[in-house]
């Protein structure tokens, strides 16, 4: 899908990124997806899908069982404060969050969220949404809407061109500048190939943050 930018010709692609705050390669992949955004006519959507979510009644490790038990606070938080602010929220909070987070090594408590919170200028209160279920329907109903064009069998993120979806890209370092660019090319280009569902390989590299 495509608009038209009022001050120039050139056409704007639209793009829909599904991320989890907890998810470091979702988070080195909104950041390719912002450099992108510098160098290329297309601008993304942000919405939330949850690995707690996606791994409910699966049977995992138990330190991964803690870590999911603790994922479920920023993505209720981030639906919080979308459903009372509205979507435009998301990207400055999952910004505020996500350092902290990866950069920071902030661990998912009250005191990170209420920061997080303040930083973006939300009300404090939202953090109170991190340990209730007041918005776990608005929350699978999201992350729904972006697992259901890629399948069960894969995680975050999601990134949708058009009637395209994929999960991905996983990359680290993230890609700035140009070599972003060139990386948005080629997800165009499988996008726009009939029949194109995958390539992959093994990673042998950790996330890199910097």
């Amino acid at each position: 899908m495509t608009t038209t930018d009022h001050d120039t010709v050139t056409p704007i692609t639209t793009a829909a990124f599904w991320f989890d705050p907890s998810c470091p390669w979702a988070w080195l992949a909104s950041r390719w997806a912002l450099n992108v955004e510098q160098v290329r006519p297309v601008r993304f959507s942000w919405h939330v899908m949850s690995l707690a979510v996606l791994n409910q009644g699966r049977e995992v490790a138990e330190p991964y069982r803690e870590q999911m038990r603790r994922a479920w606070g920023p993505v209720r938080i981030s639906i919080a404060a979308a459903a009372r602010h509205g979507d435009d929220v998301l990207l400055p909070l999952y910004t505020a969050l996500g350092r902290r987070r990866h950069l920071e090594k902030a661990e998912w408590d009250a005191s990170t969220f209420a920061a997080a919170l303040a930083e973006v200028g939300l009300d404090p209160d939202l953090v109170d949404a991190a340990a209730s279920e007041e918005f776990d329907d608005a929350l699978r109903v999201s992350h729904h809407d972006g697992i259901s064009r890629v399948g069960m069998d894969v995680g975050t993120p999601v990134i949708a061109v058009g009637d395209t979806a994929f999960f991905g890209p996983v990359v680290t370092p993230t890609p700035k500048g140009e070599a972003a660019g060139r990386l948005w090319d080629g997800v165009l280009l499988v996008a726009g190939t009939p029949g194109f569902y995958e390539l992959k390989r093994t990673r042998d590299s950790g996330p890199v943050f910097d």
